[in-house]
């Protein structure tokens, strides 16, 4: 794909076939390496051979949903770190936060031109992308490495996704400053991206958890948005 020197591999989960075709030359047009899948439990098998650097997990799927295979995905340490867009009919604000709730990278409703669907996996693909010239971000006992999207936290490894890394570094970076819900947006997914202030609250949600008491530095300050605590 454009703008990186190796062919990105991307697995495409969709049980419609026309929808996948399409999605498949698309992508191979945009110099992407394409795989398929045509349900869930042939996606995760595929999944766990082919380690591919993005999925397109259509929701709607027979036997095993796209919620389910998510939920798989992101229970597996060693592939939850594949970034997801789920690919979906269903727009109903409850649903896109529901899908970033439980790591989606991107969530992108049908009908979708494959101009938006490129530049969407350009933009995750970027955030993926290693930075080894980028110094860790130090925080108490914390240490995130951007290139490498690891965060350890008193030497134990927390898996995160990759929204809630960026939002994390973000607020890390700069201690006691406070972001508002759409400073985060614009930092974290570029400006313009069309997520909801819930969603920000959902992943702030999702990352106190996993920090455990750690995460009571995470501050909320009422009326503006949040702060790591100086």
């Amino acid at each position: 794909m454009s703008g990186g020197t190796v062919s990105q591999l991307i697995l495409v989960v969709e049980d419609e076939e026309a929808i996948r075709e399409l999605i498949g030359i698309n992508l191979q047009a945009a110099g992407c390496r394409v795989d398929f899948a045509v349900d869930g439990t042939q996606a995760l098998e595929k999944v766990k051979t082919i380690h591919p650097d993005l999925i397109l997990l259509d929701w709607m799927l027979p036997g095993l949903d796209g919620l389910d295979v998510l939920r798989r995905l992101k229970a597996d340490s060693k592939l939850a770190v594949i970034p997801v867009m789920m690919l979906t009919a269903k727009s109903e604000e409850s649903d896109i936060v529901l899908g970033l709730e439980m790591g989606a990278a991107d969530y992108l409703t049908k009908p979708f031109s494959n101009k938006v669907l490129i530049a969407r996996i350009r933009a995750i693909l970027r955030r993926e992308a290693p930075e080894p010239e980028e110094e860790n971000i130090r925080y108490v006992g914390l240490t995130l490495t951007p290139g490498q999207r690891r965060a350890v936290l008193d030497k134990k490894e927390i898996v995160l996704t990759t929204g809630e890394f960026d939002l994390l570094a973000l607020l890390c970076a700069r201690p006691g400053h406070v972001y508002t819900r759409a400073q985060i947006v614009a930092r974290v997914r570029g400006e313009g991206y069309p997520v909801t202030d819930r969603a920000v609250d959902v992943q702030i949600v999702a990352l106190r958890r996993k920090l455990g008491t750690f995460g009571e530095r995470l501050e909320t300050v009422r009326g503006v948005g949040y702060r790591m605590r100086a």
